[in-house]
């Protein structure tokens, strides 16, 4: 069995259609302070590298939230879409925007030093603190 698939969905509104050609099954959950403002709660992720497209990107609008990542929603119904990294495209997409998330695996919970303590995890999941995540996925120097 493949840790690999293809993937695809779209936005609330139906108007943004996502196609990724390796959708990672393996997801993450992020804690970091940016993610849970975005979203109200942890953000959990696929890892669909660089290969990703969309149908009628004109309707995405991209919000640089920091030097080193970019977060695209629709601007019709405001969809989460994706968080990527400025230097090598690499997209993080939220699973529940895939039609088929029947076979993703919660493995990884990055920026487990900023979680707030009202909530937690059952699953048994990798651990990543800041410093760690960051060593992993280097941001930019200026």
């Amino acid at each position: 069995m493949s840790d690999q698939h293809e993937g695809k969905g779209s936005c609330l509104c139906g108007k943004i259609r996502i196609f990724a050609s390796t959708v990672n099954k393996s997801i993450s959950g992020c804690h970091c302070q940016m993610c849970r403002k975005w979203g109200g709660d942890p953000f959990l992720v696929a890892d669909c590298g660089n290969d990703v497209s969309f149908e009628n990107q004109e309707n995405i609008n991209i919000f640089s939230s920091s030097q080193w990542l970019e977060r695209g929603f629709c601007n019709q119904c405001g969809t989460h879409l994706f968080c990527r990294l400025t230097e090598n495209k690499q997209y993080f997409i939220p699973v529940g925007i895939f039609e088929q998330p029947k076979d993703f695996i919660f493995e990884r919970q990055i920026f487990i030093d900023e979680k707030p303590t009202y909530y937690c995890f059952a699953n048994e999941t990798e651990n990543m603190t800041e410093a760690e995540f960051v060593a992993k996925f280097p941001r930019p120097t200026a």
